[in-house]
């Protein structure tokens, strides 16, 4: 993949640190044109280099599908070593959850239907901490390692447009359920094959290497604050 040209005319300097795991560190920069987010693979331990630079690519490829769309983050570079991502000020669902808030749970399933038109399907929306309040109130969306790409009409993402959709309601049941309409709990109640085969298999896979091999100690993973 061609690399995006950086943005930066001086050397950024690191404001704060978001986050650190095995996957590389993630910082709050300032750059000559403002403040982004930078993933930095060169801090991952060798042996992990791989996964780390694909699911990083991985991202990549997922933003540039969705350049120019709102309420999501915007590529700014990609090097192979560091990716670059506008910032967007907001607080995470589970620090300042829409409790009740039915224009915001509106306002993010239009924001699902915007991401699956253009053959993107996030995979991982059952984390509250990619889901973000942003300071007008209204949500957005990070963390774009696990996305998957491909024709909007293809079964395949369609599948997983619908799994991200049962991840946005099982948190509309947990902090709006009242507003849960009477199709949104039929579709709470359908488990699709990849769900249930994520957690007869992947699942178990997946605990065992963030907590045991990689010493994660949050919640799937999402990897020890720094």
């Amino acid at each position: 993949m061609p690399h995006d040209p950086t943005p930066h005319d001086a050397e950024p300097r690191e404001i704060a640190a978001l986050k650190a795991d095995s996957f590389g560190r993630i910082a709050l920069m300032q750059g000559a044109d403002g403040v982004f987010v930078r993933r930095d693979l060169r801090f991952v331990p060798l042996w992990l280099r791989l996964p780390a630079w694909w699911l990083a690519r991985r991202e990549a490829l997922g933003l540039r599908a969705i350049r120019g769309m709102d309420a999501v983050p915007q590529l700014l570079r990609w090097d192979g070593r560091r990716l670059d991502r506008s910032y967007m000020a907001g607080a995470a669902m589970h620090l300042n959850p829409p409790r009740g808030d039915v224009a915001w749970f509106h306002a993010a399933r239009r924001l699902l239907v915007e991401l699956h038109r253009r053959g993107v399907a996030h995979n991982d929306l059952a984390k509250e901490a990619n889901w973000l309040v942003r300071e007008d109130g209204s949500p957005a969306l990070i963390d774009f390692q696990l996305a998957s790409r491909g024709h909007p009409r293809s079964g395949w993402i369609r599948l997983l447009a619908r799994e991200d959709l049962r991840h946005l309601l099982k948190h509309k049941r947990t902090y709006c359920a009242a507003a849960l309409t009477p199709v949104e709990r039929r579709l709470l109640r359908r488990r699709s094959w990849v769900r249930e085969l994520w957690f007869a298999t992947g699942k178990r896979a997946y605990r065992f290497i963030t907590r045991r091999v990689l010493k994660w100690e949050d919640n799937e993973g999402q990897g020890p604050k720094a």
